[in-house]
């Protein structure tokens, strides 16, 4: 049985041996063999087995998440603690479900971590993790929920039908900028139905990671694991 958790850069344990001697078998490259100590050779290789996997581009990170853990461990024959991958919650909403109405929640790095703090009580992501990543985000898709970056009218999915606000469907809105399927199809039971209310698109934002991205449920990766997340790299779409 290995552990998610054990199995992180930086770290030294009998999980992380295991976890090398699953790539070695899987023809993966590591030269000082199974050492039992996740540095950049392991990571390396790991990110080789991604790719194997069938991840791209910043998905294939070298960082396990619980799917690629998870199948590596059925390949070679070990089972995976706390690497159950996220369901879709609760919440989830009808398309025709979602409202497009602007309560006029406040804009500002301040405000974007006072709501990101209440979006991780509601999702159960931990706030030293979770808010930082979440005001990085709002930042950078929405200059933090100002007005005018509430909604990206020139993005390639800015097409369809007018919705309720008089603009596209498709268009990605609020201040982690959600696309209303993705909204509707992540959106977190007990808050707004529209994507404008910064609390309900974060959590939203927060259960599209976990899903797409394989972020842990403490979100210890999620910089990790979303370039625009992470304030020490270059901005990206994700």
């Amino acid at each position: 049985m290995v552990a998610l958790s054990n199995v992180q850069f930086g770290k030294r344990n009998e999980d992380v041996r295991t976890v090398q001697k699953a790539l070695i078998k899987r023809g993966h490259k590591l030269p000082d063999g199974a050492t039992g100590f996740f540095g950049e050779q392991t990571k390396a290789a790991y990110r080789a087995e991604q790719r194997k996997q069938g991840f791209r581009g910043t998905d294939a990170d070298g960082i396990p998440g619980p799917t690629s853990l998870s199948t590596l461990g059925r390949l070679t024959g070990f089972s995976v603690n706390g690497a159950s991958a996220p369901t879709a919650p609760k919440g989830r909403l009808g398309l025709a479900q979602v409202t497009f109405r602007d309560p006029g929640n406040e804009s500002g790095d301040p405000a974007m971590r006072r709501y990101a703090r209440k979006a991780c009580e509601l999702t159960g992501m931990d706030p030293k993790f979770g808010v930082p990543a979440l005001a990085t985000i709002a930042k950078r898709e929405s200059a933090s929920n100002h007005p005018k970056f509430r909604v990206n009218r020139t993005d390639s999915n800015a097409h369809g039908p007018r919705a309720a606000d008089g603009l596209p469907l498709n268009c990605s809105r609020g201040a982690t900028q959600c696309v209303p399927t993705t909204f509707a199809h992540h959106h977190q039971a007990g808050t707004a139905t529209t994507p404008y209310d910064v609390v309900a698109c974060m959590c939203a934002t927060v259960n599209y990671v976990r899903d797409r991205y394989d972020v842990n449920q403490s979100g210890s990766n999620f910089a990790a694991r979303v370039q625009q997340a992470d304030p020490n790299r270059a901005p990206h779409w994700y």
